[in-house]
């Protein structure tokens, strides 16, 4: 019986020398940053010739959107699937902690200096909403954290289209950002390795931010 799509022989070896791309791909960047991401060095590695490789990926660009796409649907899935098994927003905000250990690389492509040059297409956009939505769903199961009204309260029920329609009250909003922001700072650093000469345990200052971000509000 013959086979048809990824069950053919050519599209299994196709797919299996775009992995081994890629592959080659996060090591360069380990080693070098995104911005030296060189498809001709890549090329050399696996004893191919530059025009060989680029049937494979067309562009730098093309190849930098795989990749970002991978991290990206990692840390949906990720997310979605501790959700799933009921945790709430200190749990979330463990499982992305957790996800960025494993591989800084992948975390600093998404979430560090943006390559210069590189625009993510739009299903990019949509994955990374993917896990917007489900920390603003349980940053929204929380209680009210509202507190008294601040000029950023008033300003975030007005400007609201980065939620993409999420029906999140502005207090949920407020506190969406405001773990975003301070979570991804402390995760930076660690992963920076700046808490190497202070003497810090980066996992308990996460913990000690969580906490102070999800205690209730006067």
């Amino acid at each position: 019986m013959a086979t048809t799509g990824a069950n053919t022989p050519r599209e299994r070896y196709r797919a299996q020398v775009r992995a081994e791309i890629t592959k080659r791909a996060w090591e360069q960047i380990a080693t070098a940053g995104a911005s030296a991401l060189s498809l001709n060095a890549i090329a050399k590695q696996m004893g191919l010739s530059g025009p060989a490789l680029y049937r494979y990926f067309a562009s730098r660009d093309d190849l930098i959107t795989e990749l970002v796409r991978e991290a990206y649907r990692g840390l949906a899935d990720t997310l979605r699937a501790a959700a799933a098994a009921g945790a709430d927003l200190a749990g979330l905000a463990h499982a992305l902690r957790g996800w960025a250990l494993a591989d800084p690389q992948r975390y600093f492509l998404v979430y560090g200096t943006p390559v210069p040059g590189y625009h993510a297409p739009a299903d990019i956009t949509a994955i990374s909403s993917e896990i917007m939505t489900t920390l603003l769903d349980a940053c929204t199961a929380l209680a009210p954290a509202d507190g008294a009204p601040t000029p950023f309260g008033a300003y975030l029920a007005e400007h609201r289209s980065w939620a993409a329609g999420h029906p999140a009250p502005p207090g949920a909003l407020r506190r969406f950002l405001a773990c975003w922001t301070r979570l991804h700072g402390v995760l930076s650093l660690e992963l920076a390795g700046h808490f190497g000469g202070m003497d810090l345990d980066p996992a308990l200052l996460f913990a000690a931010e969580l906490d102070e971000l999800l205690a209730p509000r006067a």
